[in-house]
């Protein structure tokens, strides 16, 4: 009697995983055709005047900021408050982490459905890299709930993601990169996706490595093992290689600045020495 009220509660979370996941790829879509277009054609006129491929990615870039700040909010509750998870970080209750995943891949596969029809425009192999990777690491968290605590710690990279898609939004609008809003979101941009992405590797690895060789390691399988182990390497480089290139664009970026602020000033201050040298003359 036990094994079969198990067997039905997993039933019924699989049932919702599944709802969940087919909810999101379709509220994503709905976002991407419905939404997008009606929001952001009344924040900014800018938009009705952008070439449709533009506009595509455009739209794609707005459901993209959606799904970060909800992921990534419910990232940092799961973190802060649900200690299950926080304890046992391989077999801790999953409830809300696989709610999260669910998400995320519904949003996922709604993205790679769109790279696939615009590939020539917006196709890009990094992000399918990055997708495929992603999806087929959380399957193991939605089909058996395992690595709850790993799986939310890598969403809580969703985000840098509304600042990199803010960075889109400016040059799509023609905004000059010496423009102070340009400027202060690159630097909060290039921050931020340190801190998410990069600096957390340490402590990241560190809880990776302490799992070894434990019970509940063993009990993982040698499947999820290389799928939790694998994709999670895969996904660090590139981060690597997108914050490496993050980097370079702020570093442009601010010495653009500094140097147009500098050449504004030095013919300031060679007046005010000419002048001063006459009254001394």
């Amino acid at each position: 009697m036990r094994l079969k009220a198990y067997a039905e509660s997993w039933c019924v979370m699989e049932m919702r995983e599944l709802t969940v996941l087919a909810g999101s790829f379709v509220g994503f879509q709905l976002l991407f055709t419905a939404v997008s277009p009606r929001l952001s054609s009344s924040i900014t006129p800018g938009y009705t005047q952008l070439p449709s491929t533009k506009v595509t990615e455009w739209n794609s870039r707005f459901v993209s900021t959606v799904h970060a700040l909800i992921v990534g909010l419910l990232c940092l509750y799961i973190l802060w408050f649900d200690d299950a998870v926080n304890t046992n970080p391989i077999w801790g209750d999953p409830s809300l982490v696989k709610l999260n995943v669910a998400i995320t891949c519904g949003y996922l596969l709604y993205d790679l459905v769109l790279l696939a029809c615009n590939w020539g425009t917006m196709g890009d192999s990094f992000f399918v890299c990055h997708h495929l990777a992603a999806i087929y690491a959380y399957t193991y968290v939605l089909t058996r709930g395992v690595l709850p605590y790993f799986a939310n710690f890598r969403l809580i990279s969703e985000l840098s993601t509304p600042f990199v898609n803010q960075r889109w939004f400016f040059e799509a609008l023609k905004y000059p990169r010496s423009h102070q809003l340009v400027v202060l979101n690159g630097i909060a941009m290039t921050a931020v996706f340190f801190m998410v992405r990069i600096a957390v590797m340490p402590s990241y690895w560190a809880s990776v490595f302490a799992s070894f060789g434990t019970r509940d390691f063993e009990l993982l399988g040698l499947g999820a093992q290389v799928a939790w182990i694998m994709s999670c390497i895969v996904l660090d480089i590139l981060n690597i290689a997108w914050m490496y290139k993050i980097a370079r664009g702020c570093y442009k970026v601010l010495s653009g600045t500094l140097g147009q602020k500098y050449q504004s000033i030095e013919p300031q201050a060679s007046s005010f020495r000419n002048h001063s040298k006459k009254h001394t003359d």
